[in-house]
């Protein structure tokens, strides 16, 4: 039986305990090797505070609703429904041509629009829309997050809509170019170290989240996702982490690439003690989807987290289209698209 976040935050909070009451006394007895000494990893007290504020509040990661995404023929088939549709591109962008009746917002005006420009729950569905998906899934698991249970993704944005939009993103983003140089070996998970520490000043889980989320949200987006060149032109700079099935991973993969379980990761002190909080950490799954929710999680907890933009499609393409059968990959088309009309 799996063991739930508290029971860890718990055990954390006892071996750091342990470890201060034993400092400057000595012990007769001496490791029989180097590798028989191992630190309690470091969390911090707002760190713990924050991980069960969420996990009493839902646990939104770990629930059937992660990711909340949805697709581009049911936000068509609800357009006269109680939904409303924010797109977040830019105002260039949206002027140009963008679904009727959404709303154009940039993504630092979010939570004061959901406090005071709206009221969120007398919609059916929050629907945030971008340019290919992934700002949007960022975005949707922070509003999540913060207790907005009806927001959602519209899966591949706008290219999912119309397919003019898609030419000119998903299939220009999506490429083979790196496939000969994926690894197959399994690269084991690091031993556990501890978390970033978050240094509010705040005393309680939800003013810790909240003051979390005003941050991110005043950062902005324009760090949250990277490019496979980027990644592949040294792939050793980050700590590359795999949310794929464990038979996709060893189909190929980023070299150096761990493979977490999207499932047994989020929320779980244990296993995010794992990640280190000194590196840039990258995300990537089929599609850039579900890393880019992951991304948001792991930000809110001081990490510099990163979402391959496309997924594996922009660097493993073409072997995804020829193993669509066997393994169930994703990879994008235009067929994934629409011809649902825009408006100016």
């Amino acid at each position: 039986m799996r063991q739930t976040p508290t029971v860890f935050v718990i055990l954390f909070s006892l071996l750091a305990a342990f470890s201060v009451s034993c400092k400057g006394k000595k012990s007769d007895k001496k490791p029989e090797t180097a590798k028989e000494i191992t630190a309690a990893p470091v969390i911090g007290q707002e760190t713990l505070l924050l991980l069960k504020d969420l996990e009493e509040n839902g646990d939104y990661v770990n629930s059937q609703y992660f990711p909340s995404l949805i697709k581009a023929s049911v936000v068509n088939e609800e357009l006269t429904g109680k939904n409303l549709i924010l797109d977040l591109r830019s105002p260039e962008l949206f002027a140009k041509g963008h679904i009727k009746g959404a709303v154009n917002k940039k993504f630092g005006e979010l939570p004061e629009y959901f406090q005071s420009g709206i009221k969120p729950f007398e919609f059916d569905k929050i629907i945030l829309v971008c340019e290919d998906g992934q700002v949007s899934s960022y975005t949707t698991a922070l509003l999540r997050m913060m207790g907005y249970g009806n927001v959602f993704a519209m899966r591949w944005g706008m290219g999912g809509w119309n397919k003019s939009y898609a030419e000119e993103g998903w299939m220009k983003g999506v490429s083979g170019k790196y496939e000969d140089r994926l690894e197959v070996i399994s690269n084991e998970i690091p031993l556990a170290k501890g978390m970033p520490e978050i240094n509010t000043g705040m005393a309680t889980g939800q003013e810790i989240g909240e003051e979390r989320f005003r941050k991110i949200f005043e950062v902005g987006t324009s760090e949250i996702l990277i490019s496979a060149d980027d990644v592949f032109s040294d792939p050793e700079k980050y700590f590359v982490i795999n949310l794929e099935r464990k038979d996709k991973y060893d189909d190929g993969h980023i070299p150096g690439a761990v493979r977490y379980k999207p499932e047994e990761t989020l929320g779980f002190a244990d296993v995010m003690s794992t990640i280190p909080y000194d590196r840039t950490v990258v995300i990537y799954c089929g599609t850039g989807h579900n890393s880019a929710f992951a991304s948001a999680f792991l930000r809110l907890f001081g990490y510099d987290a990163r979402t391959l933009k496309y997924g594996n499609n922009c660097f493993m393409y073409d072997k995804m289209v020829k193993e669509k059968s066997k393994l169930s990959w994703l990879p994008f088309t235009l067929e994934e698209s629409n011809d649902f009309p825009v408006v100016k």
